[in-house]
């Protein structure tokens, strides 16, 4: 006899609209349950976003092999690319915004061709600043504070990682595009198939294989672009014949003033909202760098831990930031509230989770990565300094992308303006340095930041004002 109660027919109908989101359907997250609507969006946002994390932690597993001095030498790129990474993800956030609110007013059109645009922006600022960067990989390794060793180990992965930035900017950019237009499968499915091939490339170009040779430390960075290249091959298929909610054509590519004017205005303040923190990131990296190789090692191994657990809450926020700017787009300010609350909420959930797991596994988690007693030291002391600040980070996360959804990316860099650069390095230096605590002041620091960004954000997002931003 088949089970015909109502939480049956519940659970039926839930998974079916997963199974849905999953083969890529078009629902309508403005007018959905609003738990399914979370639901919905944020398994393949996790799992993208989770996606996204693999490049940085497949590289540093295989180039852990090569010795400290290689892993310094990636971790300071890292920092370098932070740059990058900030300019991606402003347009990214301004590209998810303004395709989001053109969505919920049911403008798939203008929503093609912000995307367009996004496109076009993108492609301009990787030859901006990849060209540059590769040429002059080695000087910036030394304004960076590296030793010559390091210099050495690293000149390749710089210089490839700096010219092939541009794949980093069109994964970010078109992905967003996907995002806040609901379709967040096409995303998932782009970053897979990078994934894929960098997980295959990675030990191959590094190490060698039959007729090719060991590259070393250079050959993590030519797989990680070659596997990013295929990933935006695959999104720019999809934006021109696919059968996503967004598409575009030859014509949209054309420049548009009104639209890149609206996109500038989100998106330049999101690359300073985002350059705040990532630079922030490369101010640690620099307080940390002359005390020794194993704790730069240390500290990069773990951040890139810490990062890969943090990305699937990321996908959280991306679920909230699409909700909010859809909703707001449809009318619906108080769904959206309720939808930031309860995403942050189960975020909550998720990285205290995560907090437990570091305290007690940080060692075995490090061993993974490297066999340096020293190194393995450092970086489980870093992972469970920060861990002590994740409840709050967890709602830190969400209530900065429920601004930035709304189209509001001014109060968030504001706020992660004084909590990065004018507490967090000044704080990480004075612990680090002239009071003697080494490495571990570095690492409290970084929960003492998210602490306060947590407890600002919210109090702003109580007072409404996001709910009435026009993009």
């Amino acid at each position: 006899m088949s089970d015909s109660s109502p939480e049956a027919a519940d659970t039926a109908s839930l998974r079916s609209t997963i199974g849905q989101a999953l083969r890529g359907a078009h629902l309508d997250y403005t007018s959905m349950p609003l738990g399914r609507s979370i639901l919905v969006l944020a398994v393949p946002m996790v799992l993208e976003t989770s996606m996204q994390s693999l490049f940085a932690v497949c590289d540093i597993y295989f180039v852990s092999k090569l010795g400290p001095n290689a892993v310094a030498g990636v971790g300071i790129t890292e920092a370098l690319l932070s740059i990058i990474f900030a300019i991606g993800l402003g347009v990214a956030m301004g590209t998810t915004a303004t395709v989001a609110r053109r969505i919920g007013e049911k403008n798939r059109e203008g929503a093609s061709r912000v995307a367009a645009q996004a496109l076009v922006l993108g492609v301009v600022i990787s030859l901006l600043m990849g060209i540059p960067g590769a040429i002059f990989a080695e000087d910036l390794l030394a304004l960076m504070g590296a030793d010559a060793a390091v210099q050495e180990a690293g000149r390749g992965y710089t210089a490839f990682m700096m010219g092939g930035s541009g794949t980093i900017l069109l994964l970010f950019i078109i992905n967003a595009a996907f995002r806040g237009a609901g379709d967040a499968m096409l995303a998932l499915k782009a970053l897979a198939l990078a994934n894929f091939a960098n997980i295959i490339l990675d030990p191959i170009l590094i190490f060698g294989l039959g007729p090719i040779p060991a590259m070393g430390v250079t050959g993590a960075a030519i797989a990680t672009n070659l596997g990013r290249a295929l990933g935006v091959s695959y999104q720019l298929h999809q934006l021109f014949r696919g059968n996503g909610r967004i598409r575009i054509t030859w014509r949209d590519m054309g420049f548009d003033g009104a639209v890149v004017s609206r996109l500038l205005d989100v998106s330049s303040k999101a690359m300073m909202q985002y350059f705040v923190i990532t630079t922030s990131f490369t101010g640690m990296i620099r307080v940390i760098a002359p005390y020794s190789a194993d704790a730069l090692a240390g500290y990069t191994i773990a951040v890139r831990v810490i990062v890969f657990v943090l990305l699937p809450a990321w996908g959280l926020s991306n679920a909230a930031a699409t909700l909010v700017g859809q909703n707001l787009g449809a009318q619906q300010p108080e769904r959206a509230e309720r939808a930031v609350w309860f995403t942050a909420h189960c975020n909550a959930v998720f990285l205290g989770s995560v907090a437990v797991i570091f305290f007690i596994l940080a060692p075995q988690l490090m061993r993974l990565f490297t066999d340096v007693d020293a190194v393995i030291a450092i970086g489980a002391q870093c992972l469970r300094t920060v861990s002590c600040g994740y409840l709050f980070m967890a709602y830190a996360m969400i209530m900065v992308a429920a601004f930035n959804g709304s189209g509001d990316t001014t109060t968030p860099t504001w706020v992660n303006f004084w909590c990065h650069w004018c507490l967090k390095i000044p704080l990480a230096y004075v612990l680090t340095w002239p009071l003697g605590w080494g490495p571990f002041g570095v690492f409290l620091a970084i929960p003492t930041a998210e602490t306060a960004v947590a407890i600002s954000m919210t109090l702003l997002f109580r007072r409404g004002g996001w709910k009435h931003r026009e993009i």
